[in-house]
């Protein structure tokens, strides 16, 4: 059954027809080797992995049957691995939106959730705050010690409100998209809705709709770039740039930037973007 009748357009066809991932008694070398990829997957925000950065010592645990699902993802979630995609360059907030979505597979419900773990993370440290996710019992209830940690968050769950269903979209991109890549990098997704206690809409993955526009951050507005430009027609464009430099000293890069341009300064400005290392990231016509 489809998440949503846009699923084609949102990108979430994939978890609409697939199948969970549970690793049962007796299962082949295939099986096992299917289960391990999927943990990767899911745990890692489908980031890619290189052959040398597999965790041997857990994966031999768990094809030996030393081991569970439950427990290879705790030590995924607590590998240098892990840390080194999620927490060491991240904002704490980031960090807990994506120990939700990837071990829980949601995105945080309210603000106090959030709360919880940064209270958790600075009194009892790294381990404790991944041990609160797997050990839970929302983690036990919905995927059991086999089951393979995957996105419920596209369905509604009981307990939780609309809003919960929308900002998962705001921590999912596109089933071929990374948790390391996207052009919001490391700063948080939900901090502003989730201490407003309000929802955004939902915007689909660039790939997936014509209509697809950057989502700027809410207090960023438009720079006018007109100028001086006479032009010969009536088009102007929007302009949604991530990562570009302020200028002067201390050089700091600001996350979202918008910019009306005329048609005839277009190619001027998007290249004076990408001089001040600006990411154009939609171009619409307004």
């Amino acid at each position: 059954m489809a998440i949503t009748t846009a699923a084609s357009r949102l990108g979430t066809e994939p978890f609409s027809e697939g199948r969970k991932v549970e690793l049962r008694a007796n299962a082949s070398r295939d099986e096992v080797e299917l289960v391990i990829r999927a943990v990767y997957r899911q745990v890692l925000g489908n980031d890619y992995l290189m052959a040398s950065e597999r965790l041997v010592g857990p994966e031999s645990l768990l094809r030996d049957g030393n081991l569970t699902v439950r427990e290879f993802v705790r030590s995924v979630a607590k590998s240098e691995l892990y840390k080194n995609k999620f927490f060491y360059n991240s904002f704490q907030t980031r960090l807990i939106e994506l120990n939700y979505k990837h071990l829980l597979g949601r995105a945080p419900i309210d603000e106090s959730e959030v709360t919880y773990h940064l209270d958790l993370y600075i009194n009892e440290g790294y381990d404790a705050e991944i041990d609160s996710y797997i050990d839970s019992e929302e983690y036990q209830n919905n995927f059991g010690d086999n089951v393979v940690p995957y996105y419920r968050g596209f369905n509604f769950q009981a307990g939780q409100t609309s809003a919960s269903f929308t900002r998962m979209f705001r921590l999912y991109r596109g089933y071929a998209n990374s948790d390391t890549s996207q052009v919001e990098g490391t700063k948080s997704r939900l901090a502003r809705e989730l201490a407003s206690g309000k929802s955004s809409s939902i915007v689909g993955p660039s790939g997936t709709n014509n209509g697809w526009g950057f989502r700027a951050s809410a207090d960023v507005a438009p720079k006018q770039n007109l100028g001086n430009a006479v032009g010969t027609s009536d088009r102007v464009y929007r302009l949604e740039v991530a990562g570009i430099r302020n200028p002067g000293y201390p050089s700091v890069r600001r996350s979202s930037t918008v910019f009306i341009v005329p048609y005839e300064r277009l190619s001027d400005k998007m290249q004076q973007i990408h001089r001040m290392g600006g990411k154009i990231v939609s171009v619409t016509s307004t």
